[in-house]
């Protein structure tokens, strides 16, 4: 095999934090062109690597990283934004779908590529760099939960993690337990705490606290008092040690204060008529919640103004728009706008400016499967203290972490989704 030598422009790209692609977007090159320059097998123009020195430059003055985390079911990056505002870097990211790895890519400069199937990395952990907080926004999938004494009875194995396996929380807890990060934050929807009866969020619970070892607390907080939309979520948090951190004691900010639509809405002249419904779908959803209200029953669309705040944006909202239309004086009302969507999340916010470069219908998934990204940042900034006294504990006392390895990881517990 070729040994890769290691060019100006890699070096350069690497210093700048940026992809191959972001930096070919940057030099307005093809990347078929930009990777040319990476291999060595071409040499970018004196003036392409002046442009790249800036770039590097103006990295290097940026705050000093006070903790590596890694960012698995990314997504387009919303719990990242989050811990990046207390000082986190992001090590490793974690993704499958590729149009989401297509945003994410280009609205982080990472000097790492990014990965796709978790269950590649949950099977060798070891590929994952070390790291000292893990995020996942891992998806819900049901769990088929027997108890032990059935499991005795037909001769099954139970133990480490077996009541979740083929579960993408499988993979998630799989990781935790290979590299024992000092803190994990876990992101889910609010139904969680009650799917299955509760059962589902009790394994879950009995794997992160008494299989894994962690000290555990959960809070389930809606997005009004930071964004325009209420979007509840459940928030798992966990430390390897035991902290003072309190998740129950945190004040959330009073929604009453919060911002209202018309704060995050382009203005009317400069929003494209095609966001605004079509005669035939807008008869058919009048039509739709008029025979449901008829029975009884709440379905239907939902129409909001400047002053209101939206329920929650879905990854369905580029079907029909149905669950948040923006009233129009004296027209159909329109969809938002994927800037809207970018700005009702919280991820084009102040001075932070979010790229879309997908579809309508790519951006409105991406938006709704995502957190908002406030919420994440008052859940890192209540976490930030605790992670780093962790950080100088465990220098002072190594030998405690490989301790707790041994306790919790023993031979004889499948490390395997096919163990």
């Amino acid at each position: 095999m070729r040994h890769k030598t290691r060019t100006e422009f890699t070096a350069l790209r690497e210093k700048a934090g940026m992809t191959v692609a972001q930096a070919a977007e940057l030099l307005d090159v093809s990347l078929r062109t930009a990777r040319r320059y990476d291999d060595g097998e071409s040499q970018p123009r004196r003036l392409e690597i002046k442009a790249l020195e800036k770039i590097a430059q103006n990295g290097a003055k940026e705050p000093p990283t006070q903790f590596r985390f890694i960012d698995l079911f990314a997504g387009i990056g919303g719990l990242r934004l989050g811990f990046e505002s207390i000082g986190g870097h992001c090590a490793f990211t974690s993704e499958w779908d590729p149009h989401s790895q297509k945003t994410y890519a280009l609205n982080y400069r990472d000097n790492h590529q990014i990965g796709g199937d978790i269950r590649e990395f949950s099977q060798d952990p070891g590929k994952i760099p070390e790291h000292d907080v893990l995020l996942a926004g891992f998806p819900c999938q049901p769990f088929s939960i027997a108890g032990v004494s059935k499991k005795n009875a037909l001769g099954r194995p139970h133990g480490f993690l077996c009541d979740t396996q083929g579960t993408l929380f499988f993979d998630t807890a799989q990781i935790i337990a290979h590299h024992r990060p000092a803190a994990f934050v876990l992101e889910n929807v609010k139904n969680l705490e009650s799917h299955d009866g509760g059962r589902t969020f009790a394994t879950i619970m009995n794997v992160l606290t008494n299989e894994l070892g962690y000290h555990v607390q959960h809070r389930v907080i809606s997005s009004e008092p930071w964004v325009p939309q209420k979007r509840e979520r459940v928030f798992i948090v966990g430390f390897r040690e035991q902290t003072d951190f309190d998740f129950s004691s945190l004040v959330i900010p009073d929604p009453k204060n919060g911002p209202k639509l018309g704060s995050i809405l382009e203005p009317h002249e400069e929003v494209d008529p095609k966001y605004t419904l079509t005669p035939r779908l807008w008869e058919y959803l009048q039509n739709y919640k008029a025979k449901h209200q008829s029975k009884g029953n709440g379905f239907g669309f939902s129409l909001f103004g400047p002053n209101d705040v939206t329920r929650t944006l879905s990854a369905r909202y580029y079907k029909d728009g149905s669950e948040v239309l923006v009233e129009q004086p004296g027209k159909r009302p329109r969809r938002l706008t994927p800037l809207e969507c970018a700005r009702l999340m919280g991820f084009d916010r102040g001075d932070r400016r979010f790229k879309i470069a997908v579809s309508d219908t790519q951006a409105y998934r991406q938006f709704g499967n995502a957190v908002v990204v406030p919420v994440v940042e008052f859940v890192a900034q209540a976490m930030e203290k605790h992670i780093m006294a962790a950080l100088r504990k465990a220098e002072i006392e190594p030998a405690g972490i490989e301790a707790i390895r041994s306790v919790t990881r023993p031979d004889r517990m499948p490390m395997t989704a096919n163990g």
